[in-house]
């Protein structure tokens, strides 16, 4: 029961009875003066939490009283002021001095119907006592009740906020949205949402903490009027602003080196209840982070796009310029010659017939996707090839094996593509052998993938140099342009498939294209 309680019930029953109590025993001096002081010390203890001024007429109101009805049971009613006015004390020192001197009072007032004499001294002494009993066990209370309190209060913050920034966390949030909503207060949701958190060394767990602290300093000192802060799922966070604060697109996180995307709900303008303002806010969020990636995605595509074709220009200046240098030099001594070329016409020719070679290489190169896409057979693909490039290995001295299956492997391409990747492949085993060799041609079906292998016996690939065969312009042939093995990776890539190599130094090198098949196309 509270204080309050035991003022409104038993204050005005204690009064009644000292009154009955009084004017039966005869005791009473003043029947008005116990009525009028009895009413306004329940009024007064009544209305004290409203009128804080009523404490200070307290002790005149029970003092008169207890003189009116000449009786010590009011010593009740000056343990209930007492109580009334230490209430709001932590500190026993400062409890003692207002209960000592209404012990003292009622004492002195004891005087006026009770003779000065051992028995009085006494009870003086065992009033003081039990004064001294009940402000302990009441300051022994309060300090439980604060201590209980301060533990709540702490573990309704725990509950509630994120340790890390000291905003609220998800339950925290969603406990304030749905109160904010139940009140049909007006305000706007703001979620901010960090970019590019993983690439802030969010691998490191202190940075990534740092990070988070810093950017949640930076919200407050933005925000200055929010209703509340949230951070949720790791590097979201959630801000509750009053509907008439306007939020700017210029926010200061770039100092941070922090890129947000942010979104902004109205309640109840745009959103009539808790879960439709929590359901727009995250589906906002979510699309305005969709179009950032996507952003983000067009560029650095864009980025690479350009890397790429300033790569492929500059290996195709310098391809051109070598050639071109050639002829340029034997045009200058064809001059001391009267401009007769013909001691270097089949070299000037050679190197025209370069230039043109690898201009149309770089233009097939640069042409965009294949387009004839049909379902073809595989099969049929291989054994053609392999019938182009039987004499060559002949006429090379090499010999030349086919091994495909007997049924059709189907795979969606556009044939002639698909077989200027393996005639380019084949003949780079041919030329990579220097002596009599063997190449073995052949396709698996693992699945619903087709696999062709491309195995020839020649000298093999360092593995210094593995990584660097399909960078356009790189070759280790003299008269080699660089391109073929760039070409059919593109060519392969743009049907859905990879390419890899296998290689051993002076046992040979296999390529290895992985097509997906089109059986369900049939």
């Amino acid at each position: 029961m509270s204080i309050k309680m035991i003022k409104l019930l038993f204050v005005p029953f204690i009064s009644l009875f000292i009154i009955v109590s009084s004017i039966t025993l005869g005791k009473h001096v003043s029947l008005e003066l116990m009525l009028i002081t009895a009413l306004l010390l329940s009024a007064s203890l009544a209305l004290d939490d409203k009128y804080p001024l009523l404490k200070r007429f307290q002790f005149i109101f029970v003092g008169a009283f207890h003189f009116a009805s000449s009786l010590n049971w009011s010593i009740l009613l000056y343990y209930i002021v007492i109580i009334n006015l230490i209430q709001q004390k932590e500190k026993f020192n400062e409890m003692l001095p207002p209960g000592l001197l209404l012990v003292l009072q009622y004492s002195i007032i004891r005087l006026t119907y009770m003779p000065l004499d051992v028995y009085t001294v006494l009870l003086f002494l065992f009033d003081i006592i039990s004064l001294l009993v009940i402000i302990m066990t009441f300051h022994i209370i309060i300090r439980i009740e604060s201590e209980k309190k301060t533990l709540t209060k702490q573990n309704d913050y725990l509950i509630y906020h994120d340790s890390l920034t000291g905003f609220l966390n998800y339950e925290g949030y969603m406990k304030m949205v749905q109160e904010l909503t139940d009140s049909r207060t007006h305000f706007q949701l703001v979620l901010l949402d960090i970019n590019n958190f993983k690439s802030l060394n969010a691998k490191d767990i202190v940075t990534a903490n740092e990070i988070l602290i810093h950017f949640s300093r930076s919200i407050s000192k933005h925000f200055t009027n929010m209703i509340g802060s949230a951070r949720y799922a790791g590097d979201r966070f959630a801000i509750l602003l009053p509907s008439a604060d306007e939020v700017s697109d210029d926010m200061p996180f770039d100092e941070l080196g922090i890129q947000v995307t942010y979104s902004v709900t109205h309640f109840p303008k745009e959103a009539a209840t808790f879960q439709e303002i929590i359901s727009m806010a995250e589906d906002r969020i979510f699309q305005m982070r969709r179009e950032s990636w996507l952003k983000s995605q067009e560029e650095f595509m864009r980025s690479a796009k350009m890397k790429t074709v300033g790569e492929l220009a500059a290996g195709m200046a310098h391809e051109i310029r070598n050639p071109l240098t050639a002829i340029k030099g034997f045009i200058q001594l064809s001059k001391i010659q009267n401009y007769n070329i013909q001691p270097w016409y089949e070299v000037i020719m050679g190197e025209i017939t370069r230039v043109g070679e690898l201009t149309a290489e770089f233009l097939q190169f640069s042409k965009p996707h294949v387009s004839n896409m049909k379902p073809d057979s595989l099969r049929f693909c291989m054994t053609r090839v392999f019938s182009l490039c039987e004499s060559e290995a002949a006429s090379r001295g090499h010999s030349f094996t086919m091994e495909v299956p007997d049924e059709s492997v189907m795979v969606y391409m556009d044939r002639d593509k698909i077989i200027q990747v393996m005639i380019n492949l084949i003949r780079n085993a041919f030329q990579a052998m220097e002596t009599t060799g063997h190449v073995h041609f052949s396709l698996q079906l693992e699945g619903k993938t087709a696999i062709i292998k491309v195995q020839d016996t020649g000298k093999g690939i360092a593995e210094a140099y593995i990584s660097q065969i399909f960078d356009p312009f790189y070759t280790t042939k003299e008269e080699g342009t660089g391109l073929g093995l760039s070409l059919c990776q593109k060519i392969v890539e743009d049907h859905g498939g990879s390419i890899s190599v296998n290689s051993e130094i002076d046992t040979g090198t296999t390529f290895t294209v992985k097509l997906p098949t089109a059986e369900d196309e049939d």
